[in-house]
């Protein structure tokens, strides 16, 4: 029997403050018709403060589907990454990091990632110490994203897979940004993991005045779904909704 294509909404840094009780209801309510799985790609907080998440858990309340996410690094601004996923998994929210959970016949792997640049300008682990440190985060995070794909493809061979991140895959969703700022918005390492297990899609965030759209490349597509591009774009939700 041939599968149902699942509707899968998509936003990122969402920054939640902790006034802003009661300002998500409606979308998440809206959600629940519009889709069959929501996804949330990192800056769930925007100051990584407990109260922030647990304004969030209120409003996932409103969800009667699943939803799925990525910690970002807003939400280790305060070394309290451990307390906001606790309160966010009380709500019924699967944070991912590095690995998998099924929702709706489809597999998604996810983890925060890293920066360290892209194509030929990746940063290499070489010189001060604090350079290969830099360098071996982006290097984890992407191993992260890859075993977690791993496990999932041998626990789940049909199903098809989807990527979550914070940070960006490919160079392309970044372009807007000032070139600047590239290794520090994600890094090629994760594109790589990408093509390696032939994922589906990928949805990232963290790139604010990136593109909402590009391929790796071996054409999977990738998706910046950062809320302030989504309202830069004009295309007039706090998300998108994507069928797989």
């Amino acid at each position: 029997m041939e599968r149902t294509k699942k509707r899968i909404a998509a936003m990122a840094d969402i920054h939640v403050k902790s006034t802003d009780r009661g300002i998500w209801r409606d979308t998440f309510e809206l959600l629940n018709a519009e889709a069959d799985i929501l996804v949330i790609c990192g800056d769930l907080t925007d100051t990584g403060d407990e109260d922030e998440a647990s304004v969030l858990g209120e409003a996932l309340n409103s969800l009667h589907i699943p939803v799925i996410g990525v910690l970002g690094n807003h939400d280790f601004e305060k070394g309290r990454q451990k307390i906001i996923k606790q309160i966010l998994t009380e709500h019924k929210m699967i944070l991912l990091d590095g690995e998998y959970a099924v929702a709706g016949d489809i597999g998604f792997a996810g983890t925060k990632g890293f920066g360290g640049g892209f194509d030929q300008f990746m940063l290499s682990v070489f010189g001060e110490d604090m350079m290969k440190q830099f360098v071996h985060e982006a290097v984890n995070e992407s191993l992260q994203l890859d075993r977690a794909l791993t496990r999932l493809e041998q626990e789940h061979p049909t199903l098809p897979k989807v990527a979550l991140l914070h940070y960006a895959p490919i160079r392309n969703t970044v372009k807007g940004e000032p070139e600047q700022l590239y290794p520090f918005l994600g890094s090629s390492h994760l594109g790589e993991a990408l093509n390696r297990r032939n994922v589906a899609v990928a949805f990232h965030g963290h790139a604010h005045g990136g593109t909402v759209f590009g391929q790796t490349s071996s054409n999977i597509p990738v998706y910046n779904v950062a809320l302030p591009l989504l309202k830069n774009q004009q295309l007039g939700k706090h998300y998108m909704v994507i069928e797989v």
